[in-house]
């Protein structure tokens, strides 16, 4: 991996391949590694990009006392602008999703094309009255969850509320993929945790509306309902938006059904006048 110097911390990243820029942007509490699948698909044909985005994996601890998606997009600006690279295809999933939607709204004109997998708009993904966040904030229980249970007994914490509300395995449908996911939440110090739980958090969409990046939009068929039909709200707003389901997934869509997302993801990119 190689580093990004930047005056509050050290933003890890990898490249590898020739070609177009495809850049990836993982999920909060996970790290670039959660892309394998779509490296390894991709690489002969496209330059791809992956980073630990603040307080996850290699990157871990940086300075700022808080995070926000707005600091993940920044960061995420300087590391394309070390690399000068001027026309991204960029891919979020989750909490990546929300740095894709946020550069599109900064930067519409820049993008190629962007693919979101287990797109969300918000955290709780409903839209809430203006001032309601800051009025019942879950921050001061998620404190004391953190105190008592760390960061991976807090996440399951989180997965067994959603399974509830939902009746559905959610994260993942593959028990390996869901214990790998929560050893690397397990890795997060209770302080990041916190940080990256407040930038979803905080964390005020763009309505994305008149950006004619062409955008593809991915759910696992076990992804909650809501987030689902934010999806749809994200491929409805832009100008060129297609929304897709994949059978036997959950949130980590990419993972769960990695043929078929790279497969889904190739034809959209073969079809990108940059690629």
């Amino acid at each position: 991996m190689a580093e990004l110097e930047l005056d509050d911390g050290t933003i890890w990243y990898e490249t590898i391949g020739d070609g177009p820029p495809l850049v990836f942007v993982h999920g909060g509490w996970m790290d670039g590694t959660t892309w394998e699948p779509q490296i390894e698909h991709f690489a002969d044909d496209y330059r791809v990009v992956t980073l630990d985005v603040r307080g996850h994996g290699n990157t871990g601890v940086t300075e700022p006392d808080q995070y926000s998606i707005d600091l993940f997009t920044d960061d995420l600006e300087a590391l394309l602008s070390r690399l000068e690279i001027e026309r991204p295809i960029l891919c979020g999933l989750s909490l990546g999703s929300m740095v894709v939607q946020e550069y599109l709204d900064r930067r519409s004109d820049d993008a190629a094309g962007a693919i979101l997998g287990g797109a969300v708009r918000s955290m709780p993904p409903v839209e809430l009255p203006s001032g309601v966040k800051s009025f019942w904030s879950p921050m001061p229980a998620l404190a004391t969850s953190l105190s008592v249970s760390g960061s991976a007994g807090t996440f399951r914490s989180m997965l067994y509320s959603i399974q509830a509300t939902t009746g559905e395995r959610w994260l993942s449908v593959d028990p390996s993929t869901r214990a790998d996911a929560i050893d690397t939440v397990g890795d997060i110090p209770s302080a990041e945790f916190r940080k990256i739980f407040d930038a979803l958090y905080q964390y005020d969409p763009p309505e994305l509306s008149g950006i004619e990046t062409p955008t593809l939009v991915v759910h696992g068929e076990q992804e909650a309902p809501l987030v689902k039909r934010q999806g749809r709200q994200i491929a409805s707003a832009v100008a060129d938006g297609t929304q897709l389901e994949l059978a036997e997934s959950g949130h980590l869509v990419n993972q769960d059904r990695s043929r078929a997302f790279n497969a889904a993801a190739t034809d959209f990119l073969e079809e990108l006048p940059a690629a």
